[in-house]
């Protein structure tokens, strides 16, 4: 008799703290907002890939008109690494990015925003912190393919590049063209102009598939590249010159950043001071050597 009455008081206590329990739980649930968000941990925000939803934002961009003063606004953020020339370093380490086809640019931010390319460094300033939304993504874009380009981009091998050139043209020139000018429709990157070291870096990832937005045939077509093909093609590449109507005039600094602080003697910083032909043929030899 004693064990039954504590039996019924021990599930009269239990049923008593479900209830409560029960209650607590309806009235955060009653208060707004706060079941929604529930509702998100416990389901995934869309049933999209990553690969599509960067998919979307980019075919936005791509219907807005461009305003080229938010554009050189936003880009205040980007010349931080960039430079305001948008030359990048020779060294590769960010690369020239002035020029590039304002399709490749916007492809490249929705992808860094969605999560379908990795890129640590740039995606605080993809995020929507800055870039808030597809319009200003189609702003700034407009605003770098714009910028004139420097023709000192960092460069191979000149002797690899002779290798090279064969290479370029079974493997490359399809999709990129013979110049390397890219294809702004199908949102293929030039690569004219760009920095060896930066092309090499790019090739390596996409070869062993941590660029994750990578084209898949290309990632096919160099999977057995060995790294003397790697290099040869390259080096080719980074000889790949802009056309004239492309470059900017000897001594140009772009004149919408007038405060910006600029290391003239950086060594690894692009330039627009042309060298005269025979300059320019030592610093080959010099290169070769």
């Amino acid at each position: 008799m004693v064990v039954s009455l504590f039996a019924k008081s021990l599930m009269k206590t239990t049923m008593l703290k479900r209830k409560n329990l029960i209650e607590e739980k309806t009235r955060w649930w009653a208060v707004p907002g706060v079941l929604a968000a529930l509702s998100l941990v416990s389901t995934p925000l869309s049933a999209e890939t990553a690969e599509e939803l960067a998919m979307e934002e980019y075919e936005a961009a791509l219907q807005l008109e461009p305003d080229l003063e938010n554009g050189r606004q936003l880009y205040e953020q980007c010349a931080v690494c960039h430079d305001p020339e948008g030359w990048g370093r020779r060294n590769g380490v960010y690369p020239q990015i002035a020029g590039q086809l304002p399709n490749v640019i916007i492809k490249q931010l929705a992808d860094i925003r969605a999560g379908n390319r990795g890129n640590p460094m740039m995606y605080p300033f993809a995020s929507g912190r800055i870039l808030k939304d597809a319009q200003d993504i189609a702003d700034v874009s407009a605003y770098v393919a714009q910028l004139p380009m420097t023709w000192d981009n960092g460069r191979g091998s000149r002797s690899r590049a002779r290798r090279g050139e064969e290479l370029y043209a079974t493997y490359c020139a399809d999709c990129h063209g013979e110049e390397g000018e890219g294809n702004n429709e199908d949102h293929v990157p030039a690569i004219q102009g760009q920095h060896y070291e930066y092309l090499v870096r790019q090739f390596d990832w996409i070869r062993i598939g941590r660029r994750m937005n990578a084209d898949e045939d290309m990632v096919e077509q160099i999977r057995t590249f060995h790294s003397g093909d790697m290099y040869d093609v390259l080096s080719y590449t980074s000889y790949l010159e802009p056309p004239e109507e492309k470059l900017a005039p000897d001594g140009w600094y772009n004149p919408d950043f007038p405060r910006y602080s600029r290391d003239e003697d950086d060594q690894y910083r692009s330039r627009t001071l042309r060298l005269s032909v025979q300059e320019r043929e030592k610093e080959k030899e010099r290169k070769e050597n």
